[in-house]
């Protein structure tokens, strides 16, 4: 395929082919990796840049894969052979800050600690909170419509965007949504987008819904447990109390021995973190540390702002420190909170029936766990797929869910008929067509 039109039409440093560059796109954070180089990189610097290569790649029947940061767990922004990689990581502006109306209009490459930083001085603040949100990007966070340690009380990523600039696949621009607190004109297209992991378009611009900065003392409560479906039950329990936690993570057994190892941080047991925020923190946080020591935690709890940061920081760490064990191959399922201690039991015995090791993390708060399977192997083996087929089918039958937040991308493709059926599939494929009649946005991933 020649590039010598597309070339034509764009700046000349926006068309990368550098070999080093095609290699990098070829793999996200999932762990997987396309067998090819794509044909090109798109470094799109505006919308008109995005526009320009949807033309050409309808015009010449390309697919082409979106990508910002790459630090997608699901393989939804892999690229290949014979593909043209579209990537917004380069427009990182923040446009506009509306402190009366709440808002802010944000370019998407945008990474979620840089927005909050500059909000900070604003008094406001973007809830959306994902681990990894250091490196994450705004539009990452849109296309897989993602959760993190805050979204059990402050919501998950659809929650808090107002209206979207989008790029379809025949280079067309459309605005959806509102900049008003209400609007139902039409059917949401806001909300379809938000999650259809760049398969439907290409968001280049988002107004997003903000709230003040929380006000008062934050309270962290921490237990060690001897038992991680004990400490999930422990969880539940917070919640069944009617407490709504900031953050409730649990993190198993295994990632702890990881973490201790990685960190240098003495910890041993399974943990569960909470924070509480907001009026009535301290005496929330008094009441969460009974519960957490009637299931047997043991307990610590404080006001101390470093004290407090450091097992949050030391959560967000999670990821890192099992790469450093070897490959990872990262789920995430979600199940009622009611069922967690359950789900923790189906994963421990799977992966006893399998022979594989699986780390179990969890945003205790939603009921989203993270089974994790840690391997020396390049490729998962077939035994860590029997397993993952096993841990999927408990968690749908417990009425969970394949993916909380991570989205289907190329890893949960063959599950999605089990939860969706054949009916629903065809609906949404049927969407699908509607937006992209050629089938050329984000081809192999998600439907």
């Amino acid at each position: 395929m020649s590039l010598d039109a597309l070339r034509a039409a764009l700046p000349a440093h926006v068309v990368v082919t550098a070999p080093a560059a095609l290699d990098g796109v070829r793999a996200d954070k999932s762990g997987h990796r396309a067998p090819a180089a794509p044909l090109a990189i798109v470094e799109a610097e505006s919308a008109e840049h995005v526009q320009i290569a949807m033309r050409w790649a309808s015009e010449h029947g390309v697919p082409v894969v979106p990508r910002a940061a790459g630090t997608g767990l699901a393989g939804g922004a892999i690229a290949g052979g014979g593909e043209l990689v579209v990537s917004v990581d380069t427009m990182r502006r923040l446009l506009d800050v509306s402190i009366i109306d709440q808002s802010c209009v944000v370019e998407p490459g945008i990474r979620n600690a840089e927005l909050n930083d500059m909000l900070a001085s604003h008094g406001l603040w973007w809830p959306p909170d994902p681990a990894s949100r250091a490196i994450s990007s705004v539009g990452g966070n849109i296309a897989t419509n993602a959760g993190g340690l805050l979204c059990a009380k402050y919501g998950v990523t659809r929650e808090w965007v107002l209206a979207l600039d989008v790029v379809l696949a025949d280079g067309s621009l459309i605005s959806t949504g509102h900049r008003t607190v209400k609007g139902v004109t039409g059917l949401d297209l806001t909300a379809l987008m938000i999650g259809s992991e760049g398969t439907l378009g290409i968001v280049v611009g988002a107004t997003l819904k903000l709230r003040p900065l929380v006000d008062g003392t934050v309270w962290t409560v921490g237990a060690f447990f001897d038992d991680e479906a004990i400490a999930a039950a422990a969880c539940t329990a917070i919640t069944a109390a009617r407490i709504r936690p900031a953050i409730m993570e649990l993190v198993g057994r295994d990632a702890v021995s990881m973490l201790a190892a990685y960190t240098g941080r003495a910890m041993t047991g399974a943990f569960v973190l909470v924070q509480t925020d907001d009026l009535g923190a301290e005496a929330t946080s008094e009441t969460v540390a009974q519960i957490l020591s009637a299931h047997g935690g043991r307990v610590e709890r404080t006001d101390d702002l470093s004290e407090s940061d450091a097992p949050v920081q030391v959560r967000r760490q999670v990821h890192f420190a099992l790469e450093s064990f070897g490959n990872v191959l990262v789920e995430d399922i979600a199940v009622p909170r009611s069922r967690m201690a359950d789900m923790f039991r189906a994963c421990h015995e799977a992966a006893q029936r399998h022979g594989v090791r699986l780390v179990v993390t969890a945003h205790a708060g939603d009921g989203n766990l993270h089974p994790t399977f840690v391997f020396d192997e390049p490729e998962p083996s077939e035994a860590v797929w029997a397993c993952a087929n096993e841990v999927f089918a408990a968690g749908l039958a417990l009425g969970g869910t394949l993916t909380g937040e991570h989205g289907v991308g190329i890893l949960k493709r063959r599950w999605l008929v089990d939860e969706l059926g054949e009916r629903q599939l065809a609906l949404q494929q049927a969407v699908k067509a509607a937006f992209d009649p050629l089938g050329i946005l984000n081809p192999g991933k998600a439907l």
